[in-house]
Parts: C-alpha cells; structure tokens; sequence
C-alpha cells in the first residue's frame, strides 16, 4: 500500500472516479466520507473510474468523525490539502502509506478539520490569481509528490 486519499463529502463523481483510477494504478487506498454528492453506483463515477473500480481498495465513512475514530491509532501522518495555507504541499514529510485529505470540490476542508490540524496543512502554490485546481489533478500533484519523496527517501522501486 502506497498511500491512502481520504476525500471529504466529495460532490462530482467524475473526479471520485478519476481519483479512484488513479489509486488503482498507484496501488492506494481510497476513503470516500459522507454525505456524497452522488451515487456510487452512478454511470459518470463508473464511467470515469472504468473497469478498475471494482478492484479499488475504497472504504466509507459515515462521518468524519467516524473516519477518524477508525484512524486514530495508526501512526502514519495525515496531511491536509488546502488553499488556507501557504505552506507548498512539496515541503510536507511525505512517508509510504501517509493519508493525504482533500475536502469537498465547492468548499474545500471544514475550518474546524483546518484548525485541528493547523501544522499538518499544505497547498498547492497556484499563479494569476486562481482560486482553485479541480480535485483529481489536485490528488495527482500531491500523492505523485509523495511517491517521489518516498522513492527517493527509502530508495524503493515505484514498481
């Protein structure tokens, strides 16, 4: 297991199917928190995804509180994906099976996630004013950038 992407309350579900796609070919495991803005068994979601969704390691959560009661005890870092910081995402201490959280497509992470977790918050430095990079090419940059780092760290092969 590479990493794991949590996605809070995510809206679209051709991005939740792209970023599944792309935890399929990176061997991570995606957490899908609840209330979703769509069905998982809706045709864009599937569509996007492809045949690789039902081979998806993908979990749910009611709750984020309940995703966070199930992952209190694991002694990976979690990191925080947002554009009320301005610490780069690439200066993060990225590890093999980090949970990377990206929040809802329209509003981002909640303020009380944010604050929880203030020193564990990065973002992706953006250029010409722009307000906000789609949610799949978000994940790529960052669990990308976390592959790199732990390649790298722990001279491991990506394959």
């Amino acid at each position: 297991m590479r990493f794991h992407i949590v996605l809070h309350q995510p809206r679209i579900p051709q991005n939740t199917g792209n970023i599944g796609r792309l935890c399929f070919a990176s061997n991570t495991t995606l957490h899908l928190i609840h209330p979703l803005g769509f069905s998982l068994t809706q045709k864009e979601l599937k569509r996007a995804g492809m045949d690789y969704w039902e081979h998806l390691k993908v979990y749910e959560y009611a709750s984020t509180q309940d995703f966070f009661d199930t992952h209190t005890q694991s002694p990976l870092p979690h990191f925080f994906l947002t554009t009320k910081t301005t610490t780069p995402y690439y200066t993060a201490p990225m590890q093999t099976g980090a949970y990377l959280h990206f929040g809802r497509e329209d509003a981002g992470l909640s303020q009380e996630i944010l604050s929880a977790h203030a020193s564990y918050c990065y973002t992706i430095p953006m250029q010409n004013n722009a307000r906000s990079l789609n949610l799949a090419t978000s994940v790529g940059i960052v669990l990308y950038e976390g592959i790199r780092q732990s390649v790298q760290n722990f001279h491991l092969p990506f394959v």
